[in-house]
């Protein structure tokens, strides 16, 4: 009965080793602003996920994800506001961890995956907030349908990935959009209309 608890058991003491031989300073990414490279960025796919929440029906809130997301990034530190941002998220990538109502997420009734199988983002406007945040401002396309969406930004960290050895930047991206706005309107209200987004978001360095 424990033996499919061996391969994570494993997979722990691999990870935990990995971490052991790795110099201390290799395994904190820096948060100082002036540690962030200039130039173009690719997003990393294996680390970066989109995640949506939603109150359902009043008893719980409702949680969901994408991955295999792709995008770039063209940063400037000391002028953030002339940077570039584009991110795109397929949509049959989506994963509640239930496969019932992943199949009717993706569904005509629900995302449609097979008429629109890309969300996209782009921004036109970063505007720093703080030393380590900035609001970026862009049109987002979801649906079919694009309108203006603003989302807030925290710098996690900057450095060399001590794993690949790649320059890599991450952030914390948060906002709230109404998915009735793009033409998802199933269950509404009884399915919240207001859907919280939270990317955690890798570029590496090109």
């Amino acid at each position: 009965m424990f033996r499919p608890l061996l391969p994570y058991a494993l997979s722990a003491a691999v990870l935990a080793a990995s971490a052991a031989v790795l110099p201390a300073q290799a395994q904190t990414a820096s948060q100082d602003p002036a540690s962030v490279e200039a130039g173009a960025y690719n997003l990393e796919p294996y680390h970066t996920r989109v995640l949506f929440s939603v109150n359902h029906f009043g008893f719980t809130t409702w949680y969901g994800e994408f991955s295999n997301v792709s995008g770039n990034l063209n940063l400037d530190p000391k002028a953030v506001a002339k940077s570039t941002l584009e991110i795109h998220i397929p949509v049959a990538s989506l994963s509640t961890s239930n496969t019932m109502v992943d199949g009717e997420l993706k569904g005509d009734k629900w995302f449609d995956a097979a008429q629109f199988p890309e969300i996209v983002f782009k921004a036109d406007k970063i505007a720093p907030t703080g030393k380590t945040t900035a609001k970026v401002t862009g049109e987002l396309t979801f649906h079919g349908v694009t309108k203006p969406v603003t989302l807030a930004v925290k710098l996690n960290g900057a450095g060399v990935n001590p794993l690949d050895k790649k320059f890599t930047t991450g952030f914390e991206v948060s906002g709230k959009i109404k998915r009735s706005d793009f033409g998802v309107k199933t269950y509404v209200p009884m399915v919240g209309d207001d859907v919280d987004l939270i990317i955690s978001a890798a570029f590496e360095h090109a």
